[in-house]
């Protein structure tokens, strides 16, 4: 701007319409690359919750902190080394699975045996076999509490529930610990057992005010597997206190704060652009009418007189 001006001074004592019509024309220029500038320079705004991510090493101390602490209270995990009795989040036998006999042991026949899914979200109302299309969550094919079309991958099951309740909130994650994600998601949606530890019973829907018909409550839960999913996921990353709901309520915060900064950039963006644009047209204007003035002889600038008489 320094050597605009310079331009323009030089055209104020040398009475050179040239020299203000290039004046004109550099800022015409300067002021599009500026909008240029603002417009490519203008920051991305980083969501607030990946600030929170960390390493499962540093966020669960085991494998059993781990399935804990991740969905609350879902789940409890006992010790299957000594013989107690534990849910498998997964198994490879169609036609035999070892769930059936865990709920026998430890809720007796009548559970063992019904084909009720309690559950409600994604869930059917009773068990059934799906065709050949349930690949993902294979092992329940014959007997399913989800239909096929819900478990059709592992994207479709990390982003069934909404955004803020993504497993890789935090990035990509290995293979490995990604796989035990993909486990833990085909129990909830295909085990049967798994509604015969809902939170909220039916005599609660009318006198809690949380009550729900998806969530979980101490479903006891392996320890191997656990401690197996803790040495796969242990340098990968998840979010804030390891706690799924805590990090989606922090995700809805985040995206609320996301949303005001976004409204305070555009407006000095809008600021900007007007600015840069304004300058454009005055600048434009002013080359028009300089030209137009000389083009009708009565130029803005005309010679001093002592030139005009010499001459």
């Amino acid at each position: 701007f320094f050597f605009l001006f310079c331009i323009f001074g030089i055209g104020l004592i040398a009475n050179r319409a040239d020299c203000i019509c290039l004046f004109a024309c550099l800022t015409m220029k300067i002021s599009a690359a500026a909008l240029v500038t603002t417009l490519l320079t203008t920051p991305f705004v980083v969501v607030a919750w990946e600030e929170t991510c960390t390493q499962f090493k540093d966020i669960y101390s085991d494998g059993t902190d781990l399935c804990e602490r991740m969905w609350a209270d879902s789940f409890e995990v006992v010790d299957d080394s000594n013989g107690a009795s534990g849910y498998d989040m997964w198994f490879f036998d169609m036609n035999n699975n070892p769930n059936v006999e865990v709920t026998r042991a430890l809720l007796g026949d009548d559970a063992a045996d019904s084909d009720q899914c309690h559950l409600n979200y994604f869930h059917k109302d009773t068990a059934s076999a799906e065709d050949e299309a349930m690949t993902e969550c294979h092992p329940w094919k014959n007997k399913a509490c989800c239909d096929s079309s819900t478990v059709k991958s592992p994207s479709a099951l990390n982003e069934a529930y909404g955004e803020g309740y993504e497993w890789d909130r935090c990035g990509p994650m290995s293979d490995a610990c990604q796989r035990f994600f993909v486990m833990e998601a085909c129990l909830y949606e295909c085990e049967p057992a798994a509604g015969l530890f809902r939170k909220y019973n039916e005599s609660q829907k009318d006198i809690h005010p949380e009550y729900n018909e998806w969530q979980l409550h101490k479903m006891p839960i392996k320890k191997s597997f656990c401690d197996s999913w803790y040495t796969a996921c242990y340098n990968d990353y998840f979010c804030g206190k390891g706690d799924y709901f805590e990090c989606q309520a922090f995700f809805e915060e985040s995206q609320l704060e996301k949303d005001d900064d976004d409204d305070d950039k555009n407006v000095g963006l809008i600021v900007g652009v007007s600015i840069a644009a304004a300058v454009a047209l005055i600048g434009c204007l002013f080359a028009i009418f300089l030209i137009q003035r000389e083009k009708s002889g009565k130029p803005i600038f005309a010679p001093p007189a002592e030139a005009a008489v010499s001459t």
